[in-house]
C-alpha cells in the first residue's frame, strides 16, 4: 500500500482503505481495484438518437461475400 501512495496520494489511498473496511474487504487487491477505478476517466453521457438514423435494412451475415472479394483461391 506504501507504494500506492506514490502514484494515487495519501488521501486517495486512505479513502480508499476506509472503503474497503466499510465493505468488509479489507486487502491489497481489493484497495488497489478501488483506486484503479477512481483513476478511471468519468463515463461518457448517453446520446440519445433521432428514429431517423435507423438502418432501413439490416446487415446480413454472408462469409460467401467476403470469399469472392479475396478470390478463388483464398476461398479453397
Amino acid at each position: 500500500m506504501l507504494s500506492a501512495v506514490l502514484t494515487d496520494g495519501l488521501e486517495a489511498v486512505e479513502a480508499a482503505i476506509r472503503e474497503a473496511l466499510a465493505a468488509g474487504a479489507a486487502s491489497d487487491d481489493v484497495i488497489l481495484n478501488i483506486l484503479a477505478r477512481r483513476r478511471e476517466p468519468p463515463r461518457p453521457r448517453t446520446i440519445t438518437t433521432s428514429d431517423a438514423l435507423a438502418l432501413s435494412h439490416p446487415p446480413t451475415a454472408d462469409c460467401a461475400r467476403y470469399d469472392l472479394l479475396r478470390g478463388a483461391r483464398a476461398a479453397a
